[in-house]
């Protein structure tokens, strides 16, 4: 179990103040930037490397890197949050993102509350063009789900948080001086196959919105739809009063 850093002030700027997520991969807390005005929030995900071996840091470091500018271009899109800053300290990696006020699409998805053919083709087509944004820069956001989606106060757009950069740092330098893309990063329900045998692609994502899109329009959680055993599709028209046409455009 990694220990906290909660009450810290890291890179003797950003003070750590409350947890807000954590996987086997790493943990996510919000801190306060105490260099700027009023101090505002921000979000900074922590990877510790499995190992402190030279050569491991070295590998760990450069994809670490790689990950950070990659997550700078992705900030150009106003529904991505922004990198402000990335650092290592004691052999610890650490990202430093925007923090967006407003609530997680979770909470607007209720079970037994079916949404819409409007407000469901406005979810669709929202996150769509985010994701055509994201896989034109060659990244798969890889953890599509209600809990990564936030509808910003300040104007009621979708946000798309949680790319899982600490995720792939963290897979890739798994196996000591060998990169790894064997891992299995995602959420059960909303990934496909492919990603559960850790080969994720482009269409993965796709996938995981269209699971949401039937979460909407059904008022079931994904765990409670079953697949078809010769398809592997999920069965949700008999729960779904919804447009035909809007059913054509989810199963596609």
């Amino acid at each position: 179990m990694q220990a906290s850093i909660l009450g810290q002030r890291l890179d003797r700027r950003y003070e750590v103040v409350r947890s807000r997520a954590s996987c086997v991969f790493g943990q996510t807390y919000i801190a306060e930037d105490s260099r700027r005005p009023g101090s505002p929030k921000c979000v900074v995900k922590l990877l510790k490397p499995a190992c402190s071996a030279p050569e491991f840091l070295e590998n760990a470091r450069r994809l670490f890197l790689t990950e950070a500018e990659t997550l700078e271009k992705l900030g150009s899109h106003d529904q991505i949050p922004r990198l402000l800053a990335y650092f290592e300290e004691s052999e610890d990696f650490y990202l430093v993102q925007e923090y967006v006020e407003g609530t997680l699409l979770t909470d607007e998805l209720l079970l037994g509350h079916c949404w819409d053919v409007i407000k469901t083709l406005k979810l669709l087509r929202e996150v769509l063009q985010i994701l055509q944004f994201i896989h034109s820069q060659n990244v798969i956001h890889r953890d599509i789900k209600p809990d990564n989606i936030i509808r910003r106060r300040q104007d009621e757009r979708l946000v798309l948080v949680d790319f899982g950069t600490v995720q792939q740092v963290r897979t890739r330098v798994a196996v000591q001086g060998q990169a790894t893309a064997t891992i299995s990063v995602g959420t059960p329900g909303y990934m496909p196959t492919e990603q559960s045998h850790g080969k994720p692609r482009p269409s993965s994502d796709i996938y995981a919105l269209g699971v949401i899109a039937i979460q909407a329009i059904t008022g079931l959680h994904p765990n409670q739809l079953q697949e078809d055993e010769e398809t592997g599709e999920l069965i949700w028209k008999p729960w779904a009063d919804c447009d035909p046409e809007l059913a054509q455009i989810v199963e596609t």
